[in-house]
């Protein structure tokens, strides 16, 4: 067994990343990787398709319900599921009450203190939005996660959240190792798609990992609560997690220090490929001063 590799999958909320990233980590294990998914985000929602269960029970929930968190067991938060995935949700507070970085940080220091990473080749953290928040952000300011993979589209926002992630990492890059994998585009099937994920990754000094087409047999998967890995495991869908697992493997824990972009730049990205539209431009200049 090699080096532990500590990987995230960061993204603009509702871009896929918790489906890219189960169906990723499921190609991993096909590979013999020992898997840890420790999901970031309150929905709790970063494992359900390697469970096959609706959502699973949290570490904040759980320890409200024991007293605290030093009352729990590790078998009490960890589940295993597809080909011996160990499974984790860090879970949050109720809406609108207290921070749900808070639920990260709690699991984390928790999972670490209990052997939970013993035997394990990966560890992924999936991490809820862009990192404009302390908490979501700690999995890469306590340099716990090494390798930052983004899952983005061609579309503008996720774009924008790509770009401000970026930030994020190259805030802590030098205090730290963590560094910036490259970016997944999940596509939408928006004009010229490649083609900006391939010069947005370019601009933030990194590299396009894989480009994953859009197919119905996700939501197909989805509804049965699986991967596509194991849902629908000849087909080509499947074959492109494949890959882009490999690249990930491949990788071998390298990646760049990121160099993100000014606004100004990212609209002139849009504009060169034609996209941005000045409805565009009222909305990210709205983003930009928000």
């Amino acid at each position: 067994m090699g080096k532990l590799r500590q990987v995230a999958f960061y993204g603009k909320g509702g871009i896929g990343k918790s489906t890219t990233s189960q169906n990723t980590l499921a190609a991993l294990a096909d590979l013999d990787q020992k898997i840890l998914i420790v999901g970031c985000d309150p929905k709790a929602d970063s494992t359900r398709l390697i469970l096959h269960a609706k959502a699973q029970d949290t570490v904040l929930s759980l320890a409200a319900e024991a007293g605290s968190v030093e009352d729990l067991e590790l078998e009490d938060v960890l589940k295993t599921g597809y080909k011996d995935i160990r499974c984790v949700e860090s879970g949050g507070p109720e809406p609108g009450v207290g921070c749900a970085g808070r639920g990260v940080i709690t699991s984390i220091n928790f999972l670490e203190e209990n052997g939970a990473y013993d035997g394990i080749d990966y560890v992924s953290y999936d991490v809820l939005g862009d990192v404009v928040c302390g908490g979501f952000a700690m999995p890469i300011r306590e340099n716990k996660a090494q390798e930052i993979y983004i899952v983005m589209s061609g579309e503008m926002m996720a774009m924008y959240a790509a770009n401000n992630i970026s930030k994020g990492i190259l805030k802590y890059a030098s205090t730290g190792g963590v560094r910036l994998g490259g970016l997944i585009c999940n596509s939408r099937q928006t004009d010229k798609e490649l083609d900006l994920a391939e010069a947005l990754a370019k601009k933030l000094n990194s590299k396009l990992i894989h480009f994953v087409p859009r197919d119905n047999i996700v939501q197909h998967a989805e509804l049965r609560r699986m991967t596509v890995i194991e849902y629908a495991p000849d087909s080509q869908q499947a074959d492109e997690y494949r890959q882009l697992a490999k690249k990930i493997h491949e990788n071998g824990g390298k990646g760049t220090i990121p160099t993100p972009i000014t606004m100004e730049e990212l609209e002139e990205l849009l504009m060169e490929f034609g996209i941005m539209t000045k409805e565009d431009e009222a909305v990210i200049g709205k983003a930009a001063n928000a």
